[in-house]
């Protein structure tokens, strides 16, 4: 394969903080495009254009499953998530029937009852979270953002979450790009571990809250198995700690580069839940999607690929294109119309998006309503992206919470 003139070289150092370059080239010059994914060395194909990633995710051609589907190559690498543990079998790479089944006994979690009563909580949360920012001698909004859905998932789980840093240390793990495979798949056990010992815990002590319901989810005679327990849960755990964590650190950075647009939403409450829309697909949570493979010979957008052929959706290059968006590199939370793939599409559209969007729905304001004059406390040069393949998340944001002199002033 000839060298490619991509301005930076996918999933290396300069991609992971600033992947936006490259996802223009790529959607200009090669839409779908092959080379060779870091992790494992495995010929993949990665997708830019919204047209693509949008149709990609619900083209039932492919599918998420790499037990399944992999090509050799893939399967030899080790790159098969959580293999030989139940986050193998994670709804997000299930496919219908078994998904149809899963995904309805656990849809029962988010009616819309529940999911309004999360406000009242997350709000608490919030409030006692700035109360602890405040009295930090380094505030950071990294851990602003990271102590949130910590609590508000313990809460609405109804799981204390005692383990929470180990838990966010086995994601990150498990989703860095390192060649160690051992160390990934002990990642992946220490998740699934974790999550069994939640699940004895909380099967002593049923209430009314969303681990219970998943234990007690039925359909006529079929219920959730214990390993679909576990993955539930590990599923919840990683989509709701890491992607929160990132759309409300990236959000607040994004604010703070575009003071206008933070004045903007401070003065009117009613723009905040299309703020978050905006904020998603500016700079979301998720840089891409999981891997998705042909489950046959087939041509795609132009394109042939063999069985078994791992693919990427680019979400955010997609969130991204000028095709679909109007002045796409800009920020701006009254944008209407067009919806975002920041959550994906399809049947593996996040099942926890509704908990995420109350969680950040609350958290980014009152960060600024709390703090006025929030500013950075380091240039911002410095601020850098975590090398995460999965997740775009920054790995801190340390911040002056009274202008950056500590006192009424900061940045306009």
């Amino acid at each position: 394969m000839a060298a490619s003139p991509l301005p930076t070289a996918l999933f290396g150092y300069e991609y992971y903080q600033n992947p936006y370059p490259a996802f223009a080239w790529l959607r200009e010059n090669s839409p779908v495009h092959e080379f060779r994914f870091p992790v494992g060395d495995v010929r993949t194909w990665i997708v830019t254009r919204f047209e693509d990633v949008h149709a990609l995710l619900g083209d039932p051609r492919f599918s998420n499953d790499a037990a399944a589907y992999a090509d050799r190559e893939f399967l030899d690498s080790g790159m098969v998530m959580g293999a030989d543990t139940p986050v193998a079998r994670i709804l997000t790479v299930l496919d219908p029937p078994d998904h149809t089944r899963v995904r309805k006994l656990a849809m029962g979690a988010f009616t819309p009852r529940r999911v309004a009563q999360w406000r009242e909580p997350t709000e608490r949360i919030v409030a006692a979270s700035l109360d602890a920012l405040a009295a930090s001698e380094r505030p950071d909004v990294v851990e602003y953002a990271s102590a949130i859905p910590a609590a508000v998932i313990g809460e609405i789980l109804g799981i204390p979450m005692t383990r929470y840093n180990d838990m966010l240390h086995a994601i990150d793990r498990a989703f860095r790009p390192d060649d160690d495979k051992d160390k990934i798949q002990r990642a992946f056990e220490d998740i699934a571990e974790y999550g069994r010992e939640l699940i004895a815990e909380k099967r002593t002590m049923l209430g009314d809250d969303l681990m219970s319901v998943f234990i007690e989810a039925r359909d006529g005679n079929d219920r959730l198995t214990g390993d679909e327990l576990v993955s539930m849960l590990a599923l919840m755990i990683m989509a709701g700690l890491d992607t929160t964590r990132n759309l409300i650190g990236s959000a607040v950075l994004a604010l703070l580069d575009h003071p206008g647009q933070r004045r903007l939403l401070m003065s009117d409450p009613e723009l905040v839940p299309g703020a978050v829309e905006e904020f998603l697909r500016y700079d979301g949570a998720l840089t891409v999607g999981l891997f998705r493979f042909a489950k046959e010979d087939l041509e795609f957008a132009g394109s042939r690929l063999p069985a078994g052929a791992p693919v990427i959706a680019a979400l955010q290059a997609a969130n991204r294109d000028p095709g679909r968006f109007t002045d796409p590199d800009r920020l701006d939370i009254t944008r209407v119309g067009t919806r975002h793939v920041g959550f994906g599409h399809g049947l593996h559209n996040c099942l926890g998006a509704a908990l995420a969007r109350v969680e950040a729905g609350v958290a980014i304001p009152a960060i600024f309503e709390r703090f006025p004059d929030l500013a950075l406390a380091v240039p911002r040069a410095e601020v850098t992206y975590s090398e995460n393949w999965l997740l775009r998340g920054l790995d801190s944001l340390p911040v002056h919470l009274h202008g950056a002199d500590g006192e009424k002033g900061g940045a306009r």
